[in-house]
């Protein structure tokens, strides 16, 4: 099956507004830009997006933010570290004037809701978040002499992720540290779109270097390799 979209435009062009959307990447590596680019020229509203960081590292997803597209965030890492230059964050402000939603959970427990879901999985345990808001109308349970708190799969609608090789089958190789989050949003997204550095046919992939299996990834697309200096300042 040939899963290859001739655009980054026409692979998004039909998420439609109040869609929840996981954006692979860690700060700058392995996120994929050109298809969040695209998805700020589409225009669908009321999103919800799903991503490590929400602004500090990769500007493109405050433009989402600064083109009230955003609905709600749920992420590891919302704010810069700077109070100034937090002052001016498309992100910061949505939040403080109470226009758009922030959930913040550690990256375990963040990766964990992603694996699940993409496991069939509809919730799990952890002891992380006990005695502290994090607990705040959530399930509490008692095993052994630990309490654990009740934590939801989270599946969503899309998840946007990046590689740098791929079959036309949607078969992906990450390049190293790029890989980061990316598995397990292409397993939890009903639909799972590819930004892609390289388009080989079936067959010419090494199947024990595939990160990802083609299974996961509905469209595919091509697009260049991005030239950014990567900071989070």
């Amino acid at each position: 099956m040939d899963k290859v979209y001739p655009s980054v435009d026409e692979a998004v062009a039909d998420i439609p507004d109040g869609a929840s959307i996981a954006i692979a990447g860690f700060f700058t590596a392995g996120t994929p830009v050109p298809l969040i680019r695209a998805l700020v020229r589409q225009g669908a509203k009321d999103l919800t997006v799903i991503c490590m960081q929400m602004g500090p590292g990769n500007e493109d997803i405050n433009h989402l933010v600064a083109n009230k597209q955003v609905k709600k965030a749920i992420c590891n890492y919302p704010f810069y570290r700077s109070a100034s230059r937090g002052a001016s964050s498309p992100t910061e402000m949505a939040v403080r004037a109470g226009e758009l939603e922030m959930e913040v959970f550690p990256m375990g427990t963040f990766i964990e809701k992603l694996r699940a879901a993409g496991a069939g999985i509809a919730a799990f345990y952890t002891p992380t978040g006990v005695g502290t808001v994090v607990e705040t109308g959530k399930e509490k349970r008692k095993f052994g002499d630990r309490e654990y708190l009740l934590e939801e799969a989270l599946k969503p609608d899309y998840a946007f992720v990046y590689a740098y090789k791929s079959d036309r089958m949607g078969n992906l190789v990450c390049h190293k540290t790029a890989r980061n989050y990316t598995p397990e949003m292409a397993a939890a997204g009903k639909i799972t779109i590819a930004a892609v550095e390289s388009i080989v046919e079936p067959g010419q992939l090494d199947g024990d270097a595939v990160h990802v299996p083609g299974v996961y990834v509905q469209r595919v697309v091509k697009v260049d390799r991005p030239a950014y200096f990567p900071s989070i300042d």
